[in-house]
């Protein structure tokens, strides 16, 4: 039987809304989590992120809210300033009631311009943990009439150092008060948050979809040894074309050189950690999803703040140190029924925990190799191929006739289709695929575990053209129409 939001204990106008913006049915945190949340339970709830624990807690929140007191009811508390913002949104959006005050506080933002917005009044309070307890300390944040408290993304508060400030907050709050926390993992530190500070709560726990695997496509390349995971990346991107991906390294270090690489290489990316301001950050995440950049390179921490709903591809240039990170990192693409594909660096040292990770997903990653130049300039020719296709449907091919019929009193009708695709392939084509990418037949032995072999002349790719000529110079495939 398909849930409703009408089974859940939701008022009409609340789930007349929800049709209203399109949601039309509970996830499955969703439908466990709101129930209890309405009867005043405390919960505890383990999901992903993109499951929809926003409305799993909001939702309750909003149903009970006094509209006519503008004093904080709601204390909601996540680790980044981006994701405060993104819930902030969020909860704005489930109500069309214009009493409702959601007002978010957070580092980087002007503390007065939070303060008169908290002075006007709010009921529902969105904050990072740092700025709370400023706002706190300076009594500009009361929490005398709190009744509901919400840690959300808590295990991404543990890895970012804020537990302590998170216990500090909860040993302010009321006492009598409904209290709940999201996380997708359930640390030690986190469970003796929920013995001292919740009221026997119920457990709700969400198990990664096993469908969700499904709608990604989870691809490893291996890396040959003697290789860096540098030299290996450009030809992987070449050959996927990312439309929006995010690539995940380990350290802002790593960032910044491959956001250079990529740069220098053409590509439309930049780079997204720690030490940018709040407004850089704002900018960035603003062109990225207004497609003005395709890619970002982040690390773990810094990318939490990163939602992007069409969000194609999911690079892991550095595997995580756990599963539940994996799982995490890639559930950012292939939402909303939508298909994903999740790329994996590997260098041989990593197999004992890419089986991990297939392990975990219960099933096996498709695994390649590097891409060799013929691939790549195969892919061009494909895509080239496909934009004429496109351009001969359209109406501007037409005030290009006449060049053609001048050019065909000396040349072939085809001939002069072919040395115009060449000078478009030529503009279009990466020029770092001239330098030598492709890995030796020993790099390539070495890279599956096998025994060093014998150099062996390559044979020809598929088409009649090679990837160079005998003279060691490229040779274009199109010149075999000469």
């Amino acid at each position: 039987m398909t849930l409703s939001f009408h089974s859940l204990g939701l008022s009409e106008d609340r789930i007349r809304h929800l049709e209203e913006l399109g949601f039309t049915a509970p996830t499955a945190i969703q439908a466990q989590a709101i129930p209890h949340l309405l009867a005043g339970r405390d919960v505890v709830g383990q999901a992903q992120t993109g499951t929809g624990k926003t409305a799993a807690f909001g939702l309750p929140i909003l149903e009970r809210i006094d509209t006519k007191s503008p004093t904080v009811q709601a204390l909601i508390l996540t680790p980044t300033r981006e994701l405060a913002m993104q819930v902030c949104q969020a909860i704005r959006t489930f109500t069309d009631d214009r009493r409702v005050k959601v007002v978010t506080i957070y580092g980087g933002q002007s503390i007065d311009l939070q303060v008169d917005r908290l002075r006007r009044g709010a009921q529902i309070v969105v904050g990072t943990p740092g700025r709370v307890i400023d706002l706190l300390g300076r009594g500009d944040l009361r929490l005398d009439n709190l009744s509901w408290l919400v840690l959300d993304e808590a295990d991404e508060m543990l890895n970012m150092g804020f537990i302590q400030d998170v216990e500090k907050i909860l040993n302010q709050a009321p006492v009598e008060r409904q209290t709940t926390f999201f996380s997708a993992t359930m640390e030690p530190s986190i469970r003796k948050l929920v013995t001292k500070f919740l009221r026997s709560p119920v457990t709700v726990t969400i198990e990664q979809p096993k469908a969700a695997p499904s709608r990604i496509n989870q691809v490893a390349y291996t890396i040959p040894r003697g290789w860096t995971k540098a030299r290996a990346i450009l030809p992987i991107l070449e050959l996927e074309d990312p439309e929006a991906a995010i690539i995940f390294v380990r350290t802002r270090r790593a960032a910044a050189e491959l956001t250079s690489q990529l740069q220098a290489a053409g590509h439309s990316v930049d780079e997204y950690h720690g030490d940018l301001s709040q407004s850089q950050r704002e900018r960035l995440l603003l062109r990225f999803r207004q497609q003005q950049i395709k890619w970002v390179v982040a690390t773990d921490i810094a990318a939490r703040g990163i939602h992007v709903d069409n969000l194609t591809h999911v690079i892991n240039y550095d595997l995580p140190d756990s599963v539940e990170s994996y799982v995490h990192r890639i559930g950012r693409t292939g939402r909303a029924g939508k298909e994903g594909t999740a790329i994996s660096l590997v260098h041989p040292l990593d197999r004992r925990k890419l089986r991990d990770i297939e392990n975990h997903v219960r099933q096996r990653l498709e695994i390649k190799p590097v891409p060799t130049r013929a691939e790549i300039e195969a892919r061009y020719l494909d895509k080239l191929q496909a934009q004429v296709r496109e351009t001969l449907a359209g109406e501007r091919v037409a005030s290009f006739l006449p060049i053609v019929s001048q050019l065909a009193e000396d040349y072939e009708p085809h001939t002069i289709a072919a040395a115009a695709l060449q000078m478009i392939y030529d503009r279009t084509r990466p020029a770092w695929i001239t330098i030598g990418t492709d890995p030796t037949p020993e790099e390539e032995a070495s890279s599956r575990g096998g025994a060093k072999q014998k150099p062996v002349k390559r044979s020809r790719p598929s088409g009649g053209h090679s990837a160079s000529g005998s003279s060691g110079q490229r040779r274009h495939p199109a010149a075999r129409s000469k």
